[in-house]
């Protein structure tokens, strides 16, 4: 890939647009330039089997006439196609009702902000030839289907990488540049158990290869995704202790961000509405947005509407210290932008749970009867009432020790039980995406399985 002038190619086209732009429009403009580099393979079979590289521009331009919002997006940034477009966009703006809370944020940075000190661009990236990444995704579906005697066709593997460039500018004096990279490695392995296909899946994310898991790490997470419900069955219908597995944990969370997202707190749709200062967890439940976390796939200098980004406690030993916002929503609730826009709305930065100090295995051994669940499909979800049901597959345990895998049941709470009932936290969290979790432990959940849990 080449990347080393797309930082001056973004700003220069944002800032062009930007002037272009407001040469037709009396109205607040911003533009921000959106440059990617893609790459992305398949193999199946010990064949290659999909292979794409790209690279794209794309524009898009946010008008305020005073309260009056409108917008559009083009991948044709010649001034005659901006002017044309911030022409109908001016027209479409008189249309909107007006809104006393739109409109561009009230402070900024000085001069071109750029990510320095972020670490959020991998050399590796930047340097690794498109060879070897199809090498790398042939070997890992190599090592996926004859890393067994049990596994079966179709197996298959990919890499993928990007390189992201993001310019923003605004008639009100704000320049911002910030690039990043982003890799990926996913194994799909199928076994045969019995007379059944069970199909696992394993990947990793990283700003870089090598702080990836390795090749043949993903291809024996896939092996083992299948392996582990071999002779399943479903666990007795009641009560029981459950640990999420660092990937469940992370749907958790993902519901989590839902309940402190400042969008569905200003209409409403949270039970954590109003309630800022409240004891809404456990004393381990400790949550944060870092936005400027290095090396974070979520990392950036500034947001979508080129606020600065923070650290932001969300939870602190179980209270609820703040919401997660843009300027829009803030305005709406009265509090300031965490610096938590994207594509228009609110978006996570680097949003987790602080990690413990013990083990997964240690969760495991100090529990006496419970269910590790390390897959889980949400099919209810309140967010409003903040109700908790899933679908789920695990490894029951009994007296510390693993006894037998189970599938086919349900775990069943609500979030804010579920939050007060944490009562330990693993060491394992990854960092692998904009949301992440390290495994944890919920004292009691319902579970619904069979009579005899046989």
């Amino acid at each position: 890939m080449r990347a080393s002038d797309d930082r001056d190619e973004a700003l220069a086209k944002a800032t062009e647009a930007a002037a272009v732009a407001s040469t037709n429009s009396s109205s607040d403009i911003q533009v921000t330039v959106t440059i990617v580099h893609a790459f992305s393979c398949e193999a199946r079979a010990g064949v290659l089997t999909d292979l794409a590289t790209s690279r794209s521009c794309m524009l898009n331009a946010r008008l305020f006439t005073g309260g009056r919002r409108a917008e559009f997006t083009t991948n044709d940034l010649s001034p005659g196609n901006i002017r044309r477009l911030t022409g109908r966009a001016a027209g479409a703006a008189t249309l909107v009702a007006d809104d006393p809370c739109a409109g561009l944020p009230d402070v900024y940075a000085d001069g071109v902000v750029t990510d320095a000190d972020l670490d959020t661009v991998a050399d590796d990236v930047i340097v690794a030839g498109n060879e070897s990444k199809i090498r790398e995704s042939l070997e890992m579906e190599r090592l996926a289907r004859e890393g067994d005697p049990r596994a079966i066709t179709p197996c298959s593997a990919g890499t993928s990488d990007q390189i992201v460039t993001i310019a923003l500018v605004n008639t009100r004096g704000f320049r911002g540049v910030t690039q990043g990279t982003s890799v990926g490695r996913s194994a799909v392995a199928t076994i045969l158990d019995g007379s059944t296909k069970r199909t696992g899946q394993y990947a990793t994310r990283a700003r870089g290869w090598s702080a990836a898991e390795p090749l043949a790490m993903v291809a024996q997470g896939s092996l083992q995704s299948a392996f582990v419900y071999s002779n399943a069955r479903r666990p007795a219908t009641g009560r029981a202790a459950v640990i999420f597995d660092r990937r469940a944990a992370t749907s958790v969370l993902a519901d989590l961000f839902s309940a402190v997202n400042a969008a569905n707190v200003a209409s409403g749709n949270s039970w954590l509405v109003d309630r800022l200062g409240d004891r809404v967890g456990s004393g381990m439940a400790n949550v944060v947005d870092d936005g400027r976390l290095c090396g974070g796939l979520g990392s950036a200098p500034f947001d979508g509407e080129g606020t600065a980004t923070q650290r932001t406690i969300v939870m602190e030993d179980g209270v609820l210290r703040s919401y997660v916002s843009d300027v829009y929503f803030g305005r709406r609730l009265g509090i300031s932008s965490t610096g938590n826009s994207a594509n228009g709305s609110v978006f996570p930065n680097n949003f987790y749970l602080q990690q413990g100090e013990a083990t997964l295995e240690e969760l495991v051994s100090s529990t006496v009867r419970g269910i590790l669940v390390l897959d889980v499909s949400r099919f209810s979800a309140g967010s409003a009432s903040g109700s908790y049901s899933a679908a789920a597959r695990g490894i029951f345990i009994e007296d510390g020790a693993f006894r037998y895998p189970v599938e086919q049941f349900t775990i069943a709470s609500t979030l804010p039980d579920m939050l007060g009932a944490i009562d330990a936290v693993a060491n394992d969290n990854r960092f692998d995406g904009v949301i992440s979790a390290p495994s944890f432990r919920v004292a009691e959940m319902a579970i619904g399985g069979t009579a005899s849990g046989g």
